[in-house]
């Protein structure tokens, strides 16, 4: 089958969006593809075409474990094999899925970036017969990005043990980062294919205000449809989504730290239309695609461009006119002033902090590789004396250099340790005949049960041993309270997963160098976002096109500048022409033009008369 063909017979398209082709035929003549595309751009299908083109499986490095979840049912509902592998796993789980994508028919394999220096992994290598090393969030694999990775320096590993072409792709990166991107995955040659990251129908709007709340409350009351609400931290989502439903607008709040099953409920509701406004942190809306939101409003001024233009490029993916609103105020600058600050503790305290976090979990110096420690940022800040903001980026900091890996309210599985010496272990008496297969079947499956908590499968051990899982669990609180084991069952937490073994206190190798190029990147992110804000006289979309290296766009005619600019009478007819799509209503223009200045009436009134654009929708 061609490519179009391909995508008839599995998505029902009969043709692609603009670059898709060519990403994809660069892809099937083996040339390694950066490919940088806007948010709802269409990203998967430049590595499923030619994946199922090929003979093999391809390789899919991705950092988002929903969103891997997701991609592997819906190829599944297409009625092709993926399969996935992440942190979330334990070693048995792995084993299987990884003997299956070597063995089975399927066609991806997803994998999250730590995954893949394992030994596990690295065995598996010789026999998956991979057809592509796909790189999904590329820009992570960048120390220019504003979201580096350091496990993701590891696929650029993979180019020595697999021959396969690259797909990396990306929808924010500047021509910095993009050269970086290219570098450190080892292309053969370079090979960037940028799409236009025009939005003709995104109004952006900035707006400086010090009453935010009156003004979200206007924009959801003069914008129809659906809307997502930006802000900075879990706390704020929940009161902002009150005050919208006191004042009688459809809204609930999503953060990271909601169940998983209230996460979905809601996420659902939203996307059906049941829930019209979402307030959430920045863990809301990676691979949603709902086409039709109608505003995106940032509550709060978000630290980078790639940020905020990939946030706010959710809105308006059905090509219909939509909003993009920025609120801000002078209580912002003073908060990103202190986000900068508080990013980057010393390097002192850094590498304390590293220490200090083995200590809490009593991991003692050249141990420790392969834990997953399940990490309370408030009991250990408790613990130690200190503030949880320096803790909590000094955490992150060590991820970024590679000691460990961080993940937020992540879904820990029951955890397992005989606490008593082996040779004891079979002259315990125990109250239930069923903990000695118990005990047995743990100690051949998790050969390390001796030395920490481990995680253990319970479907896998239930089914072992002929229990169901709440039998199981019953047993393990019993062995628990004869002091055989240490049961710690199942959670949602923050956990710190440690990739080498406890280093020695010098040792710890943070650069100064590195130290320095990280915060002077973040200083200038901060300072283009400010100067995006207080910018009055260029265009807002030409101001973000240029900041990713697009130098040669025009003004948008819809941003609150180009209207303003535009509010002279010589100047508003070709305002209204530029903006006005059809459909519209006269409250998408009133929106953009404001109801205070009825000039533009009299002028779309003429302009209708004359056919110059069409009549609005009542």
């Amino acid at each position: 089958m061609t490519p179009k063909e391909t995508l008839k017979a599995y998505w029902g398209y009969d043709g692609f969006r603009p670059m898709q082709e060519r990403i994809i035929d660069e892809a099937l003549a083996g040339r390694d593809v950066l490919a940088i595309l806007p948010t709802g751009g269409g990203k998967s299908v430049c590595f499923q075409v030619p994946a199922l083109m090929k003979e093999g499986i391809a390789l899919v490095v991705t950092p988002l474990i929903a969103l891997m979840k997701d991609q592997v049912q819906n190829l599944a509902s297409r009625g092709i094999r993926a399969i996935a592998v992440h942190a979330g796993m334990n070693r048995h789980e792995v084993d299987l899925a990884l003997n299956n994508a070597a063995y089975g028919d399927y066609k991806f394999l997803y994998v999250s970036p730590e995954r893949i220096q394992t030994r596990l992994f690295q065995s598996y290598l010789p026999v998956l017969n991979i057809s592509y090393i796909v790189v999904d969030e590329a820009h992570c694999i960048s120390q220019w990005g504003y979201d580096f990775r350091p496990e993701y320096l590891q696929i650029g590993v993979l180019r020595t043990a697999v021959d396969a072409p690259v797909i990396a792709l990306t929808a924010t990166a500047t021509p910095a980062v993009a050269d970086d991107i290219m570098d450190r995955l080892g292309f053969r040659e370079k090979n960037l294919l940028k799409s236009g990251f025009e939005r003709p129908n995104l109004s952006y709007i900035v707006r400086s205000c010090e009453d935010k709340a009156g003004e979200l409350i206007s924009v959801c009351n003069g914008v129809p449809g659906t809307g997502i609400v930006y802000v900075r931290n879990r706390k704020r989502t929940e009161e902002t989504a009150q005050m919208l439903r006191a004042a009688g607008i459809s809204a609930s709040f999503y953060h990271a730290g909601v169940s998983t099953a209230v996460r979905t409920l809601r996420q659902e509701d939203w996307k059906a239309g049941r829930t019209r406004v979402m307030v959430c942190t920045n863990a809301f809306g990676m691979g949603i695609d709902k086409p039709d939101v109608r505003f995106v409003v940032h509550y709060d001024l978000p630290d980078s461009p790639e940020a905020y233009f990939q946030e706010a490029g959710r809105a308006g993916r059905d090509g219909k006119p939509s909003y993009a609103v920025l609120l801000w105020n002078d209580g912002d600058r003073k908060r990103l002033a202190q986000i900068e600050r508080a990013s980057f503790p010393s390097l002192e305290y850094i590498e304390d902090i590293y220490h200090k976090v083995h200590v809490f979990h009593g991991i003692p110096y050249d141990t420790g590789m392969g834990r997953q420690l399940k990490f309370d940022l408030p009991a250990f800040c408790r613990h130690f004396g200190l503030q949880q903001a320096a803790v909590f980026y000094a955490v992150k900091y060590i991820e970024r250099e590679g000691h460990w890996t961080f993940s937020e309210d992540l879904e820990i599985r029951t955890r397992v340790q005989v606490t008593i010496d082996r040779t004891e272990l079979y002259g315990v008496e125990l109250p239930d005949s069923r903990m000695v297969p118990l005990l047995e079947t743990l100690m051949r499956t998790y050969t390390a049960l001796f030395s920490y908590p481990v995680s253990i499968d319970e479907d896998l051990v239930a089914g072992k041993c002929g229990l169901t899982v709440p039998e199981l669990r019953q047993l393990l609180y019993g062995l628990s309270v004869n002091h055989v084991i240490k049961y710690i069952p199942a959670d949602r937490a923050d956990v710190i997963y440690l990739l080498h073994d406890r280093l020695h206190p010098g040792n710890v190798n943070l650069s100064p160098k590195r130290y320095d190029l990280l915060r002077n990147a973040f200083h200038d992110r901060v300072q283009t976002m400010l100067a995006f804000v207080a910018e009055d006289e260029e265009c807002r979309s030409r101001y973000l096109l240029r900041y990713f290296g697009q130098d040669d766009s025009a003004d948008c005619g819809r941003c609150d500048i180009c209207r303003e600019r535009a509010r002279k009478p010589k100047d508003l007819a070709a305002a209204l022409k530029a903006f006005i799509q059809a459909p519209y209503t006269l409250d998408d223009v009133r929106t953009a033009f404001g109801t205070g200045d009825t000039a533009w009436q009299e002028v779309l009134r003429d302009l209708i008369d004359r056919g110059e654009v069409p009549p609005y929708e009542y």
